[in-house]
């Protein structure tokens, strides 16, 4: 079973499954009001990765991951444009849906936008209100932290520190403490509002995904996932709210780490460094990004730059030329089980993708090494081990994804077959057609590589 490192705990914990041979997972998801940046297409990777892997595994993965469709910042850019803040919710998670489309990213078993979910915010403040969890400030209805008596428990600071630190803004119009948070914001002029029982208004970020999460996948699910920017106050606030209600909420929490710029800066929109995700996609091949979030640990900081992504796509073109050599393996081959094991063991171990790919990449030097020595059976088994470690982590190698076409493949694979008989003319002449059908063409050490 996987291990992660439970932020809760601060130590690697086996997932402990409700149900028997299902995962229930939250990953908190997009606030659209704007394109998405790398940040969070290294995020979505990662929780990608992690879906796809534990599905690999025989297990079903329930995945519910929330659109934030209403909340300040939406409603701020919608009045600078003119817009509705639905419409401008509209155009970015189309935007967003379409990043992770393009990224390969599968769709969440359930996607919930919090507007649909209003109702049952209003309760869950209601039930809060009665258990005199929460009350009435100038500008809203205000959750009570101090009466949750493990609160810091994510951020593993004590009350009195996060007390210490909290900063206190100009729309904190009373509030008891500073480290309280806003439940109900009373709606201004000209903002969206729902009717509740203490005024129109909207509900507080850190109460959408509350409701979302325990009306989807019910009380005590199996692991909240997100970003490591969500811990605090995120996603305190939510286990707060959800324990004030009599809920255990998430069993494990999880987080991944942050992109940063070359130099080791944080990437963030409130630095203005941020590099659009649709732009880095254009660029970029999306699995060399893929395998580059792969070639670092979940919980690292990730360098994205035009080095380390070159790299990955170097990466890229060893797999690819390994399935342009080994085509028949791709199914119907019993892959090397020492492999599997190997890459099994580093997965389970913390999601270690850098040790699990460093198996894959040793496995595809030992079935080139085993074809060039005419062992073709072995060769064969350890390519059908390097295809079956990449599917479990959502990495199409080869043109899988139809990218190539299968004549250019076809004919790359007919090339490299020239190149290792010595019939260089033959491979010159192949080279030949494909630089005729637009493919530029390249010599590596793994082989021939085209792109476009």
């Amino acid at each position: 079973m996987l291990r992660l490192h439970d932020t809760a705990t601060q130590s690697l914990q086996e997932l402990n499954l409700r149900d028997p041979g299902q995962v229930s997972m939250y990953v908190c998801g997009s606030t659209v009001y704007a394109e998405p940046h790398i940040g969070h297409g290294r995020f979505a990777l990662v929780w990608d990765i992690i879906r796809r892997y534990l599905a690999w595994s025989g297990l079903e993965v329930d995945v519910v991951s929330n659109v934030t469709d209403i909340d300040d910042k939406i409603i701020d850019r919608a009045n600078a444009e003119g817009v509705s803040a639905a419409e401008l919710a509209k155009q970015y998670e189309v935007a967003w849906w379409d990043a992770m489309d393009r990224l390969g990213v599968a769709r969440p078993t359930s996607e919930p936008h919090a507007t649909e979910f209003v109702d049952r915010m209003i309760d869950l403040i209601a039930d809060l209100v009665a258990k005199d969890r929460a009350y009435v400030g100038g500008d809203g209805l205000y959750f009570v932290v101090e009466s949750v008596a493990d609160y810091g428990l994510l951020a593993h600071q004590p009350l009195e520190s996060l007390r210490v630190g909290a900063r206190v803004d100009n729309d904190d119009r009373g509030k008891r403490s500073p480290l309280d948070f806003a439940l109900w914001k009373f709606a201004k002029p000209g903002e969206p509002f729902w009717s509740s029982p203490w005024g129109d208004g909207r509900p507080g970020w850190h109460t959408e995904c509350v409701v979302m999460a325990l009306d989807l996948l019910g009380d005590d699910f199996d692991l909240h996932g997100g970003g490591l920017d969500l811990v605090f106050p995120h996603h305190e606030n939510e286990r707060a709210q959800a324990v004030a209600a009599g809920h255990r909420f998430a069993r494990r929490w999880a987080h991944s780490g942050m992109v940063v710029a070359e130099g080791g800066e944080k990437m963030s929109k409130s630095l203005g460094n941020t590099i659009s995700l649709p732009d880095l996609l254009s660029r970029y091949d999306p699995r060399a990004y893929r395998l580059l979030v792969l070639q670092s640990h979940y919980r690292s900081p990730l360098t994205v730059s035009n080095t380390t992504l070159s790299s990955a796509g170097q990466g890229m073109e060893r797999l690819d030329a390994l399935a342009r050599r080994f085509p028949h393996a791709r199914a119907g081959v019993v892959p090397e089980g020492a492999a599997l094991d190997h890459f099994r063991a580093r997965m389970d171990d913390d999601l270690g993708t850098v040790q699990a790919f460093a198996v894959v990449f040793d496995t595809v030097k030992a079935a080139n090494t085993l074809a060039d020595q005419g062992d073709v059976a072995a060769a064969m088994a350890r390519a059908a081990a390097v295809f079956e470690m990449c599917r479990a982590v959502g990495l199409d190698i080869g043109g899988e994804s139809g990218e190539l076409g299968e004549d250019a493949s076809a004919l790359a694979t007919a090339r490299d077959d020239a190149r290792r008989r010595g019939d260089f003319a033959a491979a010159d002449e192949l080279r030949r057609h494909l630089q005729e059908g637009g493919w530029i063409v390249e010599d590596t050490p793994a082989g021939t590589v085209i792109r476009r």
